[in-house]
C-alpha cells in the first residue's frame, strides 16, 4: 500500500504526535469493534399482513465496472479487487408432461464484490492483500451453501458463513506472516459485498469503504476501523476532522494478526432500483470527499464511465495512495405486496419499507474462539 521509503503501516508503530509525517500505522488496541444481533429485518412482516413477493434474482439488473491504479506517488499496487459472478442454472431438456406444468428453466444469481488494501511494505502488501481474496474462494468453493434464496434463517447462515470465512483467513494470513520473516506484519483490509435479488449483504474489517447512493444522497454504509474514527466516535475530535486526522490510516482492526479471533463488522439491508453500491479502498475516499464522490454518481452515467470519472477525481487531487474500486447499478423490478382484508394497524409501517441498518448477530458469529 505504501511505496518504498515511506514509513510503512506496521503492526505497533504509531506517531507520536499528530504532525508526524507517518502515511500508514496498524495498531492492534483493545478497542472492541461492533459485533452485530438481528433486531429487525427486512424480511420482517406485521402482524397480519403477508411478506411483499420479491422479484427473481434473474431480474435484476447490474451494471459493474470496477480499476484499480497504483496512483501517482505509490510505485507498487497493494490494492486487489474481485467482482464475480455466482449462479446456479437448471435447465430442463425433455420431458412430456402437459405444457406449462413445469417451466423451462430456473435459476438464481447473485453479485460477489471486494475490495482489499494490503499493508506491511516490502511485497508483504501485496501478498496480504492477494492471499485474503483468493483464500475467500478457495473457501466458497468448499461451501455447500451459497446463498440465493433469503430468508430470515439462511441470512443467518449466510452472515455466520462470511464471518467464518473472515476468521480463516485471519488465521491464515497470521500463519503466513509469523512462518515467513519476509511478511512479518503484514494484513489488510477486507471489504466485501453480496448481492442476490434486492438483498445486500457486507462484510467489512480496516478502512476500505462501502458506499451506497440512493435517490440523491450518499451513506456511508461501513465504519472506518481507525484510531480517528474512534476519536470522533468519543467526541474527541469533530467528524469532519476524521478526514484530515494524523491517525486516520492508523488501523484498530484489520485481517491478519489476530489468530483467527477477528471480529468484522456485517450490514444486511435491502436494495432498491436505482441504487448504486460504490466500494473503495482510502486511495479514492481520502483524496475525494464525499460531495464530489456523490456528484460522479448522481450523473446518471454507466458503470464504467462512473469508474473512470472518479479515479480521474482521485489522481487530479494527487493520487497519494493506491485507488481500488467497484462500482454496481441496479435496476430491481417492484416488489408485490399481496392484498389482505386486515387494515394495517397504526403506528407499524409497511413491511415493503423496513431497512436494516447495522445488525448485531448472535454471539456464536462474532468469532469468539
Amino acid at each position: 500500500m505504501l511505496a518504498e521509503g515511506d514509513v510503512r503501516r506496521q503492526v505497533g508503530r504509531v506517531p507520536a504526535a499528530q504532525g508526524e509525517g507517518v502515511s500508514m500505522t496498524a495498531m492492534p488496541m483493545k478497542i472492541e469493534t461492533s459485533q452485530f444481533e438481528f433486531l429487525v429485518s427486512p424480511l420482517s412482516t406485521v402482524s397480519g399482513r403477508s411478506a411483499p413477493r420479491e422479484p427473481a434474482s434473474t431480474a435484476v439488473g447490474v451494471d459493474l465496472a470496477a480499476t484499480s491504479h497504483p496512483g501517482k506517488v505509490r510505485s507498487r499496487n497493494e490494492d486487489h479487487y474481485m467482482v464475480a459472478k455466482v449462479s446456479r442454472h437448471l435447465e430442463v431438456l425433455m420431458d412430456n408432461l402437459p405444457a406449462g406444468q413445469i417451466p423451462p428453466e430456473l435459476g438464481e444469481e447473485g453479485y460477489s464484490m471486494v475490495v482489499a488494501d494490503g499493508m506491511g511494505g516490502m511485497n508483504a502488501g501485496d501478498v496480504a492483500s492477494m492471499l485474503a481474496i483468493s483464500t475467500g474462494m478457495k473457501l466458497a468453493d468448499k461451501s455447500v451453501k451459497w446463498g440465493f434464496k433469503i430468508n430470515e434463517k439462511e441470512a443467518r447462515e449466510l452472515l455466520n458463513r462470511m464471518s467464518g470465512y473472515f476468521q480463516e483467513i485471519d488465521r491464515r494470513l497470521t500463519r503466513k506472516s509469523e512462518a515467513d520473516r519476509r511478511l512479518f506484519g503484514m494484513g489488510t483490509t477486507l471489504t466485501l459485498a453480496y448481492s442476490v435479488g434486492s438483498h445486500l449483504f457486507l462484510i467489512h474489517a480496516g478502512d476500505s469503504r462501502a458506499y451506497l447512493y440512493r435517490a440523491g444522497e450518499l451513506k456511508q454504509l461501513t465504519r472506518d476501523h481507525t484510531v480517528a474514527q474512534v476519536l470522533a466516535d468519543a467526541g474527541e475530535i469533530k467528524p469532519e476532522e476524521v478526514r484530515t486526522h494524523a491517525r486516520r490510516n492508523t488501523l484498530t482492526n484489520y485481517v491478519g494478526g489476530h489468530r483467527g479471533k477477528i471480529q468484522a463488522d456485517v450490514r444486511w439491508t435491502r436494495l432498491e432500483d436505482g441504487d448504486r453500491l460504490l466500494l473503495c479502498s482510502d486511495g479514492l475516499n481520502d483524496m475525494v470527499p464525499d460531495p464530489d464522490i456523490a456528484e460522479a454518481l448522481s450523473r446518471g452515467d454507466c458503470s464504467r464511465t462512473t469508474v473512470e470519472v472518479l479515479l480521474q477525481k482521485a489522481l487530479d487531487a494527487g493520487g497519494k495512495d493506491n485507488i481500488t474500486l467497484i462500482v454496481a447499478g441496479y435496476s430491481i423490478p417492484p416488489m408485490v405486496v399481496p392484498p389482505t382484508d386486515k387494515a394495517k394497524r397504526p403506528g407499524h409501517p409497511d413491511p415493503a419499507l423496513l431497512d436494516t441498518d447495522e445488525f448485531p448477530l448472535p454471539p456464536e458469529v462474532g468469532g469468539r474462539n
